[in-house]
C-alpha cells in the first residue's frame, strides 16, 4: 500500500478524523437519548399500572 499523499495528507487524514469524531458523538447521543426515553417510558408504564 501506498500512503504517500505530498501536500492532501493533511486534508484527507483530518477528514478521517473528523468522520470517526463525527459518528462516534451520533453514537454517543443517541446511547444517551435512548437511556433517557427508557426512563420516561417507565414512569410512564408506572404511572399507567397504579392506576
Amino acid at each position: 500500500m501506498d500512503f504517500d499523499m505530498g501536500k492532501y495528507a493533511l486534508f484527507v487524514w483530518g477528514s478521517y478524523g473528523f468522520s470517526f469524531l463525527a459518528l462516534g458523538a451520533l453514537v454517543v447521543v443517541s446511547l444517551l437519548v435512548q437511556a433517557r426515553r427508557r426512563k420516561v417510558l417507565e414512569a410512564l408504564q408506572a404511572a399507567a399500572d397504579s392506576q
